[in-house]
């Protein structure tokens, strides 16, 4: 990726901010272009500075940051939301990826993971953990695919791409594992989402984890 990633950081602690910023400027090609110690001053910080990524904390004052991320996904831009939080998984995570944030980092990983999180998510693609993943199967195991008109809309390939989408994997990972290139990947994307209705990424993971179209491994 060769343009700059414009960074959004909104957490109540200042210092937590400020070594976070010392770790994203010290990287090439990511800028955080402000900061937001609540949940509403990240809503109005999005509209003003249009960041791609927002680097969320949940527990913030006035909207915490799981309002402050479904306010954010319904201004309908290019903003892409990462959650990243001292709680586990287990706590926040179907919440979370319900109100549209693309990912969901623990703030422990932070300092190995969170520079990859913040390119995958600005990439348009969703960023869990295998650990958020399998968390997000079993919450969802009950679903039954076969009973959702909008899957019966999807041809075989493009059931094949959302749910390998919806298991974090990047344009060019599916196509290796189906032999195709990355832009037709892109293309049966495209299609799935104008089939379904969904406008980002992370509605296709929702839709695969309430339709079903994903099993336990």
């Amino acid at each position: 990726m060769s343009e700059v990633i414009r960074i959004l950081l909104a957490d109540d602690h200042a210092m937590f901010r400020s070594g976070i910023k010392a770790l994203l400027d010290a990287e090439p090609r990511l800028e955080v272009v402000g900061e937001a110690a609540t949940g509403d001053e990240a809503v109005e910080a999005v509209r003003s500075l249009r960041p791609e990524v927002v680097v969320m904390d949940l527990s913030m004052p006035e909207s915490n940051g799981l309002e402050a991320t479904r306010r954010i996904a319904a201004l309908e831009l290019e903003t892409k939301v990462l959650v990243l939080t001292v709680h586990a998984e287990e706590e926040y995570l179907v919440p979370v990826v319900e109100a549209g944030a693309s990912g969901y980092l623990t703030k422990t990983s932070a300092d190995r993971d969170l520079v990859e999180a913040i390119k995958v998510v600005a990439r348009g693609e969703v960023y869990l953990p295998p650990k958020a993943t399998k968390l997000l199967l079993q919450q969802y195991k009950m679903a039954e695919a076969s009973d959702d008109p909008g899957l019966r809309d999807l041809s075989s390939r493009e059931q094949e791409v959302l749910a390998l989408t919806a298991e974090g994997f990047s344009s060019r990972e599916i196509g290796k594992k189906l032999f195709i290139s990355p832009k037709t990947v892109d293309t049966y994307r495209a299609r799935i989402m104008e089939k379904l209705g969904l406008n980002h990424r992370s509605e296709l993971v929702r839709f695969a984890l309430r339709v079903g179209l994903l099993k336990e491994m």
